[in-house]
């Protein structure tokens, strides 16, 4: 069985960027009848807040991205310990007690010698009675994996063929000084006894992805299929990063972004599939072949998803959107003709307010001065209320033999002069719902 992940850390909300390999992981276990797992990565417990993983949820469950089952990380620190330990038996995992600035040194002498900046395994050397002085002197040192220096080779599902000479990259350091696990080992022990069969994440991982590989081999295990999705970039190519606080799923749905808009967008966005519009969940998981996307870095713009929101909210039908219109006000009777009237004439569901003021409160009446003498003409012939579908053609039929105007002449003054708008709505389906006509005095 398939058995995918997203292992979001619980420091912040959520991102677009976040989503990207949240959906992939999705709509791979989804398609194959597999499991998707979420899994909260909380083993920073400073940083890590609950806040953040209520938020995430209720992200994920806006989207309709439901989990099969939940783990946390900061339940799971007795199986890291094992793993540690399970490490230290095969001599894979080392002490190391260099500072900050030490290793700083130590990389910018190997950068100025042409070499690359790896860590030099200089605490291999070290005798136990070494290890016991550092000790006392600094406190407990981190702990290293030990890589074996051959290369590092997989079949990425969207990179192709990879291969890294693990002599060119660092023993990774798997616990901090102060015993804090860090994501590469909690991440391998999880992925191992969880059963997760594919993982799908960014690009920036790739490296980490190759000593992940020796690690779960080193632990038994048969490493799963990765596949590495290419980063997003803003509309002219720059970094998204110092803007990703403001591309929070929640900032978006703030703005009224509706769900699936966000998800066809996100389900094809660096692919070689042109993005379509689903309304549905289910022809986003037939639809997705993640082999179809590309390396090169994908370009995001947020203002796709406002037309996208616009198109999917025009298809609904009156009942998908019946509680909001009955939240801003809208009475029961009027409720249907209102969603007819302002469903293609808005971008976000935001938008319905403004409508339902004009209707509800009538428009400050735009009125050119050689209309003035025409426009209080055809208001001394509209009919009392309430009116119909059939109102608006037997009035303006009416104000055309009495003033002999026609056409554009005839429609536009009247237009501006009960809505306040040069364009909108048919005018047949707009009168009935005029609840006050300013014009009229």
């Amino acid at each position: 069985m398939i058995t995918t992940r997203f292992a979001p850390s619980p420091t912040g909300y959520i991102h677009v960027g976040n989503l990207r390999t949240a959906l992939m992981n999705y709509l791979i276990a989804r398609r194959a009848g597999g499991t998707f797992i979420l899994r909260i990565d909380d083993t920073d417990a400073e940083r890590s807040k609950e806040a953040y993983v209520d938020a995430l949820k209720q992200d994920l469950e806006w989207l309709g991205l439901h989990w099969d089952r939940i783990e946390r990380q900061s339940l799971r620190l007795d199986r890291y310990a094992d793993a540690a330990d399970k490490l230290r038996s095969m001599d894979r995992f080392y002490e190391a007690f260099e500072t900050p600035t030490e290793l700083d040194l130590k990389r910018k002498k190997q950068l100025n010698m042409g070499r690359p900046p790896v860590y030099d395994r200089a605490a291999l050397g070290l005798s136990d009675a070494d290890k016991d002085k550092l000790r006392a002197e600094r406190g407990n040192g981190v702990w290293r994996f030990k890589l074996i220096q051959e290369r590092i080779e997989w079949r990425d599902g969207i990179l192709g063929d990879i291969s890294i000479d693990a002599a060119s990259v660092s023993d990774p350091v798997l616990i901090r000084g102060d015993g804090q696990v860090l994501y590469t080992l909690a991440s391998v022990v999880d992925d191992v006894d969880m059963g997760v069969t594919h993982i799908v994440r960014g690009s920036d991982h790739v490296t980490n992805t190759a000593t992940q590989i020796q690690i779960i081999e080193a632990l038994g295990a048969t490493p799963p299929q990765f596949a590495h999705h290419s980063l997003l970039t803003g509309p002219q190519g720059e970094a998204l990063s110092k803007r990703l606080g403001a591309l929070s799923l929640r900032d978006l749905r703030a703005q009224g972004i509706e769900p699936m808009a966000l998800l066809s967008l996100m389900a094809r966005l660096g692919s070689s599939d042109p993005v379509e519009l689903r309304s549905e969940m289910a022809e986003l998981i037939e639809g997705f072949d993640i082999e179809r996307f590309g390396s090169a870095p994908t370009k995001f713009d947020e203002n796709d998803l406002f037309p996208l929101t616009a198109r999917h909210l025009a298809a609904r039908p009156f009942e998908a959107v019946a509680g909001k219109i009955a939240e801003i006000g809208v009475p029961d009777a009027l409720a249907p003709q209102f969603w007819e009237v302002s469903r293609e004439n808005i971008t976000t569901l935001k938008d319905l307010d403004g409508w339902w003021a004009l209707f509800r409160d009538g428009a400050d009446p735009v009125i050119e001065d050689e209309d003035r003498d025409f426009v209080a003409q055809a208001m001394a012939l509209l009919p009392e209320g309430p009116h119909d579908a059939e109102t608006w053609g037997k009035w303006t039929s009416a104000v055309k033999e009495a003033t002999g105007r026609k056409g554009k002449g005839l429609f536009m003054p009247l237009r501006k002069a009960l809505t306040g708008q040069a364009h909108g709505p048919e005018m047949a389906q707009v009168l009935p719902l005029l609840q006050v006509i300013k014009a009229k005095g």
